[in-house]
């Protein structure tokens, strides 16, 4: 894979070409952006997959619901169906894609909807719901809607300074679009990082001026969530465990149950895979099967031996109080 990837370097320059060209007709106001009343807050990357996106839309929410009246946007990745669609409690998985019905079902009295055309479903949003704020999943490259505020998220040990355009690298636009992002985070971080190593990869990402760059990390809950009970991690010693993801980057969930020293077979599949029949009727021959939330969404209506991992983003605490600032121009008066 890795010399296919190589073998590809001239394909990666001319994309590297693209998306440069496309950058340079926005800002020249060639291609256009539209603005909207609604304060509107972005997350997104600059690479593909595996940055924490839905933990970082999860935490927004949380420091957000009790305070404005909030709707999610994304285009719903894979889903099976198309146009803009409002998620309600008729919704399916395959309607809305997994994440956004994760989101969905995990809180509840904010809007969730799904449109591959984010400036279609904005204006169908504020002119159905009017909600304070607006959050759109995924959309850093969405240049077609300007934001109030763009979070640019890169991951600790994958830093998208060190990376390569697609086919060769994972980066989807350039580099030095980091410069539209209002906070860059960098996720994934150990728990044991120090300061030096902080100051080095702000040093190495070169933030502009009143760029901050926030630290978080992952973090994943003892018990383990099922359809009828919840089982703590500590109690798995003697049960044969399947783990089954279908993400982009299974690697800090992996490392984080061996150092747990959980004992698995690994069953790794594409990120955001719809299970074929064939895979269910396996799962279902296994003792234990333990998935990720994102994944469990798509499972647990056919197994009764499914439980998912929680994991929820925290910010170090000396980046918390960064946060909330930034954050509470987006709440109401007094909140």
């Amino acid at each position: 894979m890795q010399l296919l990837r190589k073998i590809l370097f001239p394909i990666s320059l001319v994309y590297a070409m693209v998306v440069y060209l496309r950058n340079f007709l926005y800002d020249k106001g060639v291609f256009s952006s539209k603005t909207f009343e609604t304060p509107i807050i972005c997350i997104g990357n600059l690479s593909v997959g595996g940055t924490g996106k839905t933990p970082m839309v999860e935490f927004l929410i949380s420091v957000l619901f009790e305070k404005v009246t909030l709707a999610v946007l994304s285009r719903g990745y894979r889903r099976k169906s198309k146009g803009f669609i409002l998620g309600d409690e008729n919704s399916t998985v395959e309607e809305l894609g997994d994440e956004p019905y994760q989101i969905l079902k995990k809180f509840k009295g904010i809007s969730v909807a799904v449109d591959a055309d984010r400036q279609n479903g904005i204006s169908i949003l504020q002119e159905k719901l009017k909600p304070d704020v607006i959050v759109l999943d995924d959309a850093f490259q969405h240049r077609r809607v300007r934001c109030d505020f763009s979070i640019l998220l890169t991951v600790y040990d994958k830093l998208y300074v060190d990376d390569w355009y697609l086919p060769t690298g994972n980066l989807r636009d350039a580099k030095g679009e980091a410069k539209r992002a209002d906070i860059i985070v960098v996720t994934k971080c150990p728990l044991s990082l120090k300061a030096g190593e902080r100051a080095r990869i702000i040093n190495k990402i070169n933030p502009k001026p009143g760029q901050d760059v926030l630290f978080g990390f992952i973090d994943y809950g003892k018990q383990l969530i099922g359809n009828r009970e919840k089982v703590d991690i500590s109690a798995l010693e003697k049960v044969e465990i399947t783990l089954v993801t279908g993400i982009a980057n299974p690697g800090p969930l992996v490392k984080f149950l061996r150092d747990q020293g959980v004992r698995f077979e690994h069953l790794r599949f594409a990120d955001h895979h719809f299970f074929s029949a064939n895979e269910i009727a396996l799962l279902r021959q296994k003792e234990f099967v333990l998935t990720t939330e994102k994944d469990y969404v798509r499972l647990n209506q056919q197994l009764n031996n499914i439980y998912y991992m929680p994991i929820a983003f925290r910010f170090f605490k000396e980046d918390e109080k960064v946060i909330e600032k930034h954050l509470r121009t987006f709440m109401r008066p007094n909140s």
